[in-house]
């Protein structure tokens, strides 16, 4: 193959063999980052057939570790955090100093240096994000106490490895010294760090929390669609580089403090929505990359060594995490819920794996048995949640487990012949405002904890989670429902969500909104009764304003009308 094509072969390669084990990945049931993770190791170098280029995924992932990093920031809550300081914050340090402390011993008996097995075992100490949000998400947990308690232990363990990622490199650089520097060495190298890491953040409260947001409106009241996204990426990309050059932090630090920054903004949800697409690609290739450093083989020579990692996974974590909840006064299904929810490993292990192994303090076979750890406790995790739902299934009604299920928002049981409006972007508040104003009763349904907030505090019954998800569709009660109206702007997303509403409820009215002939033809096709082409109605909107201006007004009262 030419030289030349190395890039478009890793690009063409890596997304179709996501896309292929990823979508396989989602018919098992299992988190789509187990895919994209065998389509890394497909296409590595440890097995046959096409291999891609090692320094260009390397490269490429870096991008995507910047744009994991800013979507973090993007959807940084504070609130959350607040919320359950008095449990997140205690439980989090806890499990992570129990978790590590169990990694490193094992790392030290394994032969490594001390500073490998306590990377080692920080890398096991940090569950995944995105697997636990959407296990949430599935059992509509995220408006309970435990799914909250849940999210700001997340939250808490976040903060913690991106400190991590920082001392990291100056911990090896000062190491690289090694015998010239000594402790005070050493410790001096880390208080350097932190003094750089202190003015960057000055910095970024000062000049960045005003300059950043200015940008965007600025950007943002010039009309153009591509400049706002391209804005969005230069922000990242542009702090993220500017923090490493000018102040010598990582440039996850940069990424994560311009997404937070952002986030302060009341153009962040349109933020979030532009940079989805190019932040998902690219975190795909960072998965992808990383599944092309592993060595699968470690599985069939070390198999004792995988399951003790895994061990250390699934049961350090969820055992430490059940007995601080339950020690902090909290109830059974409440320390049960996050031991699921920390019994894996994801993405902030594969960052500071491979940056263990960059900067020479991780051994490449810890870095494999972190690798085969994360992706066999992302396979077991939906089982461990499976188990839990079957357990309290079988507890008794009306006990205090069942009351702790309960929603901080429910639809009533007897709520019937009302409208369910999906989506609470500018189309949805609108439309909910004049439906609310005619005195219908109506049943929201959004995913964005913002929204979801200012919702409620607007009077609206609102369930969280994606319509798209069978749970959370089933509880806004369609079947008792009349109309059902998308207000969303993601058309193909809106004709699974119709049908589903269809097959629950045959009689329902469903409308929905368009952007193309196209996305009519495919919501009519699904079942929608009516899709209203946004432009198309604007046109109409216009001319009609425009013939009761004048002169048209006394124009068209001029026309005689047409004879019967």
């Amino acid at each position: 193959m030419p030289h030349h094509t190395s890039l478009i072969a890793l690009l063409s390669v890596g997304f179709v063999s996501a896309f292929v084990f990823g979508l396989l990945a989602q018919r098992l049931k299992l988190s789509p980052l187990v895919g994209y993770l065998l389509a890394g190791i497909i296409v590595g170098p440890f097995t046959p057939g096409f291999v891609a280029d090692q320094g260009l995924a390397s490269q490429l992932a870096e991008i995507g570790v910047i744009l994991l990093m800013f979507g973090v920031g993007l959807h940084f809550s504070l609130r959350d955090l607040l919320d359950v300081k008095g449990i997140a914050i205690p439980g989090a340090l806890g499990q992570i100093a129990f978790v590590t402390a169990i990694g490193t011993g094992f790392g030290l008996w394994h032969g490594w240096d001390t500073m490998g097995a306590v990377v080692f075992g920080l890398a096991l100490s940090v569950a995944s994000t995105v697997v636990v949000m959407r296990a949430l998400e599935e059992r509509r947990l995220l408006d309970t106490r435990r799914g909250r308690i849940a999210i700001g232990w997340l939250v808490v363990e976040d903060l913690a490895m991106v400190l991590a990622l920082v001392l990291l490199p100056a911990i090896a650089g000062a190491l690289g010294a090694g015998e010239k520097i000594g402790a005070a060495g050493i410790a001096g190298a880390l208080v350097w760090t932190l003094v750089k890491v202190t003015a960057f953040v000055v910095v970024m409260l000062v000049v960045g929390k005003r300059a950043i947001p200015w940008i965007l409106e600025h950007v943002a009241g010039l009309g153009s669609r591509e400049l706002f996204t391209l804005s969005i990426l230069a922000i990242a990309l542009g702090v993220a580089f500017g923090a490493a050059y000018l102040f010598d932090v990582s440039f996850a630090l940069g990424a994560f403090f311009a997404g937070m920054l952002l986030n302060e903004s009341e153009l962040s949800h349109k933020a979030a929505a532009d940079s989805l697409p190019m932040r998902d690609a690219f975190a795909v290739l960072f998965f992808v990359s990383v599944g092309m450093l592993f060595n699968p083989s470690i599985m069939l020579e070390q198999p004792m060594w995988v399951l003790a990692t895994v061990g250390i996974i699934v049961l350090g974590n969820a055992l430490v995490g059940y007995l601080i909840v339950r020690l902090l006064g909290l109830p059974k299904l409440t320390g049960l819920t996050i031991s699921a929810s920390l019994s894996q490993i994801g993405e902030f292990s594969f960052i500071l794996a491979g940056l263990g192994l960059s900067q020479k303090l991780l051994p490449q076979e810890a870095h494999d048995l972190i690798l085969a750890g994360a992706l066999l406790s992302i396979i077991a995790n939906p089982f461990l949640f499976a188990w839990l739902d079957a357990w309290q299934r079988r507890q008794q009604p009306g006990t205090a487990v069942t009351t702790v299920t309960q929603p901080l928002s429910e639809v009533p049981e007897d709520m019937g012949g009302h409208a369910i409006v999906i989506g609470y972007g500018r189309v949805g508040r609108e439309l909910t405002r004049l439906l609310q104003h005619r005195g219908i009763p109506l049943v929201l349904v959004e995913s964005d904890p913002d929204r979801v907030e200012a919702a409620r505090k607007n009077g609206l019954v609102t369930v969280r989670g994606n319509a798209a998800a069978e749970g959370v569709l089933k509880a806004a009660r369609p079947q008792s429902a009349q109309l059902a109206i998308l207000a969303m702007p993601q058309a193909l997303e809106a004709g699974e969500i119709i049908a589903r509403l269809k097959a629950i409820h045959p009689g329902i009215s469903v409308l929905a909104r368009a952007h193309s002939e196209a996305e009519v033809k495919h919501l009519l096709a699904h079942g929608a009764d009516a899709a209203v082409l946004a432009e198309r109605e604007l046109a109409y909107s216009l001319v009609d304003m425009m013939m009761a201006t004048p002169p048209w007004r006394a124009a068209r009262a001029d026309v005689a009308p047409a004879a019967s």
